[in-house]
């Protein structure tokens, strides 16, 4: 005989599942449209983004939990900390990456597993995709000074606000960590520090070459950059080669032969350069998983966030992509809802700008154009301000990443600090601009 209070459950889902494909409204043109949307921003993302941003990045947050000694991750980033110094590392190294809202989630785990304290933690992660010196550049450019100087200063003052005000709402926590980490034996450093500086600064620039946006601009240093930007990336490829070798201790050979197909790819198809960039990855994977020293505990670090982190980026995508669809294009959410919302100063366009933007998904530099539709339609600047302040370093599957690595409750209050600031920032500067 059914047991139906063990059974219950079961049958729920099935019939929440059931009803759900039974009342799909396909053949409705919106909903149609949304979920192609949907798949053409995920297709968009997996092009764009994981191949040149997500997978130096594992490999970055992998070299983190494996090389950067936890004595030195405490000692600047740690619970006990010096404030000024590791709020100013926290924002400085967010500034330097330039990331967009998913790329710094496995660069913040990793600092998080080696113990970096939740306040400097939290303010790194919202420094990498909100201090973003060419997208600041390019608001002042296209969309005022006025706009370009406030995001400035307000991304600058937010990354340091809202980790001090973690650290303060969750200091007990924080006192008990500091407390565990000057009592934990520290293990000695296996290798002098700037040979770590040096192998973490040339993956860093591999990263920040390779996605290194085309400015509107067709002259001045940032195009200067940008125009050798594939030369640089292989420089630092190169010199990161050197690096596994003399350094990390693989194998010469082994580097060179892996070296070889990505030589022939980039000179053989130089339109294509993420073929290249696919081989190096590839390569570099077999050298490391097959290593007996350090090199394997690179790679299953940088797998294990791998793991953790792009199923929930693949999830938060779709869903972004259903309700808002793609810059430029609908979802199941109209545009004309988003413009009227957004217009004027007033406390709700505000919010309701700095939540939009929370949820939206933007590709670094993407939120200027976006933003410059919106004006054009209508958006006040202080709803402007507002989602610029919030867009870029928030994303629903930004939220589903730190919500796995820091759970639900810091997740939330994270993110109501910056829908919070955003809001308010935008209602002040939109009262002296208006």
């Amino acid at each position: 005989m059914t047991d139906w209070k063990s059974e219950w459950k079961p049958l729920v889902w099935i019939a929440a599942g059931f009803l759900f494909i039974y009342f799909l409204p396909v053949g409705w043109a919106r909903f149609d449209n949304a979920v192609m949307e949907s798949l053409e921003l995920a297709k968009w993302y997996a092009q764009e983004h994981v191949i040149l941003c997500l997978l130096p990045a594992f490999f970055i947050a992998g070299a983190i939990a494996v090389f950067v000694s936890q004595t030195a991750v405490m000692k600047y980033l740690g619970p006990g900390a010096n404030k000024v110094v590791a709020y100013s590392v926290a924002s400085v190294s967010g500034s330097i990456l330039a990331v967009c809202s998913c790329t710094v989630l496995p660069l913040f785990a990793g600092i998080k597993r080696m113990g970096a304290g939740l306040g400097p933690a939290t303010a790194f992660l919202y420094s990498g995709p909100a201090i973003n010196i060419l997208a600041i550049i390019l608001t002042a450019r296209i969309l005022g000074l006025e706009l370009g100087i406030a995001r400035a200063v307000g991304a600058i003052v937010f990354g340091i606000v809202i980790g001090l005000l973690m650290h303060f709402f969750f200091r007990k926590e924080e006192r008990e960590k500091a407390e565990a980490a000057e009592m934990a034996i520290t293990p000695e450093e296996s290798r002098p520090l700037w040979q770590n500086v040096v192998f973490l600064a040339l993956l860093i620039a591999i990263l920040v070459f390779a996605t290194w946006g085309r400015p509107e601009a067709t002259s001045g240093v940032w195009y200067a950059i940008y125009s050798v930007k594939w030369i640089l990336t292989a420089v630092s490829a190169a010199g990161l080669g050197v690096v596994l070798v003399y350094v990390i201790g693989f194998t010469w050979w082994k580097v060179v032969a892996a070296a070889v197909p990505v030589a022939a790819l980039a000179f053989g198809f130089p339109q294509y350069p993420q073929l290249a960039f696919v081989a190096g990855i590839v390569g570099l994977s077999v050298i490391a998983s097959t290593d007996k020293g350090e090199g394997s505990d690179w790679f299953d670090a940088s797998w294990g966030f791998a793991k953790q982190i792009l199923p929930l980026l693949l999830i938060g995508v779709l869903v972004a992509g259903l309700l808002l669809g793609r810059p430029g294009e609908q979802g199941l959410i109209p545009e004309e809802w988003v413009a009227a919302a957004v217009g004027g100063n007033s406390l709700q366009s505000n919010l309701f700008a700095s939540v939009a933007g929370a949820f939206m998904y933007f590709a670094t530099l993407t939120e200027v154009p976006i933003v410059q539709g919106l004006l054009g339609a209508g958006m006040g600047k202080g709803p402007a301000l507002a989602l610029l302040l919030a867009g870029p370093a928030l994303s629903l599957p930004n939220m589903l990443v730190i919500r796995s690595v820091i759970g639900t409750r810091k997740t939330a209050v994270f993110v109501g600090l910056v829908v919070v600031m955003s809001t308010i920032t935008g209602l002040v500067f939109g009262l002296f601009v208006e």
